[in-house]
């Protein structure tokens, strides 16, 4: 009985470390099995039964295996449920291996999802569903002359791959997956960019400027002022390159610079004209103020803050004109000029007679011009504009500017500033190049003062002629320069006759608006020889193909 009894003891003894009849562990029978063969069995059946998931986003639909999505089954944790079972049940089950009245138990597998990887495949698998959001855009409408919203910004759309691994993960046993899609909003909505056009229909308004300490004002149109800013996605932008071409404009309409003595042919001789201080716009404070002006929508009139400017040539400073020598001269020609250039004609040279030009000064054409306006005495005539030669005011003070210029030019004064006509001009011929367009504001013709004594400028005008002079006096320096004749590098032949159709003329009839001229690519030179040497400088001048323009009337039934 003892060594019975032994065996006996020995036997149940293993038989207690077996797990309890009646354990499942996924459907995979494990009562009975030591923990060993307990885990090998899990483990097979977890790696043979791999389930399949569905993956769904944005209408489409993607079916993988778990294990894709992070998806693990932990034998050894899944079997630690079974042993806790085992160990409830009664002694006998254990010991003997059968099963009492305890019931058949099937354990689930213990599984888990690793979000990253989960995040990371549905990332993936959706990526092709993601749409970026849209951008509203906003700017001006030529129709309504407004600013207004041009398009509507559309939202984003993505799988929110984040919050459905986020939800496998929190359930593993999930075999469908609903991928969330989001939106998100553009970066620029058509509400945010609607206040922004709003306000730049508040600062599209007419604007009066006038000079501080002086009656001078003038003024730019609703549309005008629109041309200065930009209305952008991020909001109202200044356009720096413009507004400083209408400060520098408005500034020169509204300055009143200081005059310069000078001398005026009077009874054929000359008489002193004394000189008066400015009041002109301080150039930093002044676009300051018109930068900040521009910004605030109730603001219908600026001012600019000003300085008081001095002359620069006083009486006593005027040479004696007696013992001054001609220096150059430069002459021009303008038959065939209607009355109104000629009118025009003879008030430019009349007004830039007499003027001096201080030693290192520049002369400035539109500064002894004064201003190209009715009040200054200027009568219409035909001026180049846009591309056409129509009627303006003025028209014909290019004659004087160029005369002006050919005497400048010839007395070796350095350029500061000249330009060209569009096309050439009949009037300037035969020297082809020799000429300098003037407009006012902005287009000027400057030549520095480099003579080391005062200059000054005498017109002499022959109407009966059509002849214009320029006469450069002063001391005379100690230099040669020679002019050389235009060298024409290329010649574009001139379009066809261009034909307009205009109610006003009579039935029948046409007229002529426009000449034809050929373009050319040229340049001229001029050669200084003074006490430093031997210097040549050039000026290029590019003329356009000019078009005729025949205007005519109804035709006749």
């Amino acid at each position: 009985m003892g060594v019975l009894g032994g065996a006996l003891a020995l036997g149940v003894s293993a038989q207690a470390d077996k797990l309890a009849p009646g354990l499942r562990v996924g459907g995979v029978n494990v009562g009975g099995l030591s923990p060993d063969a307990a885990l090998a069995a899990v483990r097979g059946q977890a790696q043979a039964q791999a389930p399949q998931v569905e993956v769904k986003a944005g209408g489409k639909s993607w079916t993988l295996s778990a294990e894709k999505l992070g998806y693990q089954v932990d034998p050894q944790a899944s079997l630690d449920a079974a042993r806790k079972l085992s160990d409830a049940r009664p002694w006998s089950e254990r010991a003997l291996g059968v099963l009492g009245q305890s019931k058949v138990q099937d354990v689930p597998l213990v599984t888990k999802v690793d979000p990253a990887v989960a995040q990371a495949t549905i990332g993936k698998l959706t990526a092709g569903l993601a749409t970026q959001p849209v951008n509203a855009t906003v700017g001006f409408d030529p129709g309504t002359r407004r600013y207004a919203v041009l398009t509507p910004d559309t939202p984003g759309r993505k799988a929110n791959a984040q919050a459905a691994a986020k939800g496998f993960a929190a359930d593993p046993t999930k075999r469908v997956l609903n991928v969330p899609m989001t939106e998100w909003p553009a970066q620029y909505t058509a509400a945010a960019l609607a206040k922004h056009a709003e306000l730049g229909n508040r600062l599209m308004r007419g604007v009066t400027f006038k000079l501080e300490g002086s009656n001078r004002s003038g003024s730019l149109a609703p549309l005008q002022v629109a041309n200065l800013y930009w209305v952008k996605p991020e909001g109202i932008v200044l356009d720096d390159k413009t507004i400083k071409g209408a400060f520098e404009s408005l500034s020169y309409q509204l300055d009143q610079p200081a005059q310069n003595a000078r001398y005026a042919w009077r009874g054929g001789a000359w008489g002193k004209v004394g000189e008066k201080p400015g009041r002109v716009t301080d150039p930093k404070k002044g676009l300051e103020a018109f930068r900040k002006g521009l910004l605030d929508p109730a603001r219908t009139t600026i001012t600019f803050p000003s300085v008081q400017q001095q002359p620069t040539l006083k009486l006593a400073d005027l040479p004696n004109p007696a013992k001054l020598e001609l220096i150059a001269s430069g002459t021009s020609t303008y038959y065939g000029s209607s009355a109104e250039r000629r009118t025009n004609i003879a008030n430019a040279a009349g007004k830039i007679d007499g003027t001096v030009v201080a030693a290192g000064e520049d002369f400035s054409f539109l500064q002894a011009l004064g201003s190209i306006s009715p009040e200054n005495g200027f009568v219409g005539g035909l001026i180049i504009s846009g591309g056409r030669t129509v009627d303006g005011l003025g028209g014909g003070v290019c004659q004087v500017s160029t005369t002006a210029f050919r005497a400048l030019y010839q007395a070796g004064l350095p350029i500061v500033e000249r330009n060209q006509h569009s096309y050439r001009v009949k009037y300037y011929e035969p020297q082809v190049g020799f000429e300098a367009a003037v407009y006012d504001p902005g287009v000027d013709l400057k030549m520095k003062n480099d003579t080391g004594a005062p200059i000054l400028v005498r017109s002499v005008n022959n109407d009966a002629a059509s002849r214009l002079e320029i006469q450069i006096w002063g001391t005379k320096p100690q230099r040669t320069v020679s002019v050389s004749p235009a060298v024409i590098l290329s010649r574009t032949p001139h379009p066809a006759p261009q034909y307009v159709f205009n109610p006003k003329l009579p039935a029948g009839t046409s007229k002529q608006v426009d000449w034809a001229q050929d373009g050319y690519n040229l340049y001229i030179t001029r050669t200084i020889k003074d006490a430093q040497g031997t210097r040549t400088d050039r000026v290029d001048t590019r003329y356009k193909p000019w078009q005729a323009v025949y205007e005519y009337g109804p035709r006749l039934n």
